[in-house]
């Protein structure tokens, strides 16, 4: 692997007010979720003995209220990746790169702000971050990738689970290039998008061995998470005199998912962000590559004409610094301020001079 658990670890560590705000975000979305749902299932219960059935009306409230809530989670994902998961990626970023960041709360707004400069609008994020998405995919489809990535004996019988947990490995590698937007400061996001898919295409066999592996232990332990909160709600669950096993899977898995998005996913972003910089120090995009990914998508093409478009549109905005070879590459101090020698002072005046001439009075 091209990171370290202790490297992740340390990155999370300087951005712990980041991680206890997204605790709040996730936990009191998981809250609500369990009481919306429990809510679905006293209705449906409550229908249900008029029916006959208070287990079958509960079953049936708590699962339709579960999947509200599920769809509206949906609506509200592209606001939670904006002010959620871009922030806490740029408060990351600053800490890769060891500058100093702000106390408490002030993560948290500085790491907003940060994604506003760099894609300006909510649209243009949630728009890159799915266009990048899908990129990705296009060209994970074109290139025969299972066998070597994961080689295990009768791979071909299952290729469709291995094939489904590298497209949702693929997650860590968009929020990586969405870091490198934000570790360049750039000013046109969608040609540095496309640089940094670019990056990624001449390299996917490394990235995809790490994101893979983050994958798997990212799923491992949430579901030994649902196990552990399984166990007592359940329990409770059997002990109310209604009957309400699925209520208690709901809830379970409520909890669960708010740990993953909330703490372990956290974890597998700052892996791949410390392993950008070693998959492609030194390296530049290449233009085979970039025929190969144009091949893969069209939208990777069209990425180019919004590319000019933003440039059309933003003129007036310095030029785009240009970008380090690596993400988390140390910074060059800046230059020392050139020595200054005072001036020697002034040769004293002769007397009289700098006086007008005493002229002759006039008739």
């Amino acid at each position: 692997m091209d990171f370290t658990y202790k490297e992740a670890l340390a990155l999370l560590k300087k951005t712990t007010p980041f991680l206890l705000f997204r605790i709040l975000v996730y936990g009191g979305i998981a809250v609500a979720w369990i009481i919306i749902t429990g809510i679905g299932a006293g209705i449906g219960a409550a229908i249900g003995v008029i029916g006959g059935s208070a287990s079958g009306g509960a079953f049936v409230g708590g699962l339709i209220a579960f999947a509200a809530c599920g769809g509206v989670l949906r609506v509200l994902r592209r606001y939670l990746l904006y002010l959620v998961k871009g922030a806490h990626i740029a408060v990351l970023v600053e800490a890769i790169d060891g500058r100093p960041l702000p106390a408490g709360k002030g993560q948290v707004a500085f790491g907003q702000q940060a994604v506003k400069e760099r894609f300006v609008e909510m649209s243009v994020f949630a728009g890159i971050d799915a266009i990048i998405s899908a990129v990705l995919k296009a060209f994970t489809r074109l290139v025969d990738f299972v066998a070597g990535i994961l080689p295990i004996p009768g791979l071909r019988a299952v290729a469709g689970i291995g094939s489904a947990i590298v497209t949702n490995s693929l997650t860590y590698v968009d929020e990586a290039i969405i870091a490198h937007n934000l570790r360049v400061r750039s000013t046109n996001p969608w040609e540095t998008s496309r640089q940094g898919l670019i990056l990624y295409a001449q390299n996917y066999p490394r990235f995809l061995k790490n994101s893979v592996k983050l994958t798997l232990g990212v799923w491992g332990l949430t579901v030994l998470i649902f196990l552990v909160y399984l166990a007592p709600i359940a329990l409770f669950i059997w002990i109310l005199p209604v009957q309400g096993n699925l209520v208690a899977l709901l809830i379970a898995f409520s909890l669960a998912w708010a740990t993953k998005v909330a703490l372990l996913e956290p974890f597998a972003v700052a892996a791949i962000l410390v392993a950008w910089p070693k998959i492609i120090a030194g390296q530049v995009p290449n233009p085979e590559w970039e025929a190969k990914l144009s091949q893969a998508s069209k939208k990777f093409g069209d990425m180019a004409g919004k590319a000019r478009e933003w440039a059309t549109k933003n003129r007036s905005q310095p030029p785009q610094q240009p970008a380090s070879p690596a993400l988390g590459s140390p910074q060059a101090p800046p230059a020392p301020p050139a020595p200054t020698t005072p001036a020697p002072p002034a040769p004293p005046a002769p007397p009289g001079a700098g006086t007008p001439p005493n002229t002759p009075p006039t008739a």
